[in-house]
């Protein structure tokens, strides 16, 4: 008789960046702690972006970011590289170089010890792949299973590429389909994998695809800003660069390119907790025109698990760097909308959602 199979998205109840804590509950938790600093620090909590900056001298400065998550798919090889890749993401989005990472594991030890070897094997494998190195790590003895990292990138000081710097008059380029979340629900409640192969397989190869060649094609073309859209969807993301920025982001919304399957996950219901919760997150800035599309409203709303670089990049710039993503595999990539001016229609942080 065949062993049955572990389904690891049976062990936990919310998968991915989707287990985020909700943002307005984190924020009031973090309110009105004192956190030290001083002028080494380039990037800290002030501005939401995607990882902390240290200096160290005039040529060197230590990115540090931590991601860890539940399981989004069963294959625990393949959740390793994920949750790998995710957290890799943040240091690309700075535009800098991953050297090295801690592995951050939570397992219930009377478990299968092969699912985590599987796991950790995934992540040394992805983590290889980036030219990066595994020193060391933590593990807890929980029933939960949670898989992540805390990687050090490097960087020159004056090229950071923070979420505070968009410009106006600056194209946005999206690298990746969004919808990750909600297939990521379809894998957990209605088995993708075998119900839907091509689309599972086209989530896998998103999820798992380093967000390195983005990087490296946007520090050529010498981008203003960037931020990678995880947890808190594109509607998120972009209103924290908008927020830092002192900028408004207006959307070309059918320019979004969404993953196969997402749009019948919608029409499923398949939509995860941080639908709910990146709306409240939004709420007082985003505004719309045009003929709202639910559909393609949920989009903007799904948490997404190791997504895109989202690029502010000079106009001059954009096609060109649009052509160097596609011409590195980013195919997904597309110019979806603009940085705006603020006025008195747009107040700092204000994001455009446009229908038509």
């Amino acid at each position: 008789m065949n062993k049955q199979k572990t389904r690891l998205t049976q062990m936990v109840t919310s998968a991915g960046c989707a287990a985020k804590i909700f943002p307005h509950i984190l924020a009031e938790a973090l309110k009105d702690i004192q956190w030290k600093t001083n002028e080494n620090v380039l990037v800290g909590f002030e501005g939401r972006d995607d990882a902390g900056v240290y200096k160290i001298n005039e040529k060197l400065a230590l990115i540090h970011t931590t991601d860890f998550f539940t399981p989004v798919v069963d294959d625990p090889y393949l959740f390793g590289q994920i949750a790998a890749a995710n957290a890799l993401s943040d240091v690309y989005a700075m535009g800098g170089t991953p050297v090295s990472g801690l592995n951050i594991v939570a397992f219930p030890q009377t478990a299968d010890l092969g699912i985590l070897k599987e796991i950790l094997r995934g992540g040394s494998d992805k983590m290889n792949e980036a030219n990066a190195v595994i020193i060391g790590g933590h593990s807890i003895d929980i029933a939960n299973i949670v898989y992540g990292l805390a990687v050090t990138g490097t960087i020159v000081p004056e090229n950071i590429k923070g979420n505070n710097s968009a410009k106006a008059g600056d194209k946005l380029i999206l690298t990746k389909a969004l919808g990750t979340g909600l297939l990521n629900n379809a894998v957990k409640f209605s088995n993708l994998e075998e119900t839907e192969p091509e689309i599972y397989q086209q989530l896998i190869s998103s999820m798992t695809r380093l967000n390195k060649n983005a990087s490296e094609s946007m520090v050529k073309a010498k981008a203003n800003a960037c931020t990678d859209i995880t947890g808190f969807g594109l509607a998120g993301h972009s209103m924290q660069m908008a927020v830092a920025s002192k900028a408004a982001l207006k959307f070309d919304v059918n320019s979004i390119n969404a993953m196969d399957g997402a749009i019948q996950a919608i029409e499923d219901n398949l939509l995860t907790r941080g639908d709910k919760s990146n709306r409240e997150y939004t709420k007082d800035f985003v505004q719309t025109s045009g003929q709202i599309n639910s559909a393609l409203e949920h989009l903007l709303y799904d948490p997404q698990t190791s997504g895109g670089l989202l690029i502010s990049v000079p106009e001059d710039h954009a096609n060109y760097l649009l052509l160097e993503l596609h011409r590195c595999g980013d195919i997904f990539a597309n110019i979806v909308g603009e940085v705006l001016e603020c006025s008195e229609n747009y107040k700092a942080g204000t994001i455009l959602f446009d229908y038509k």
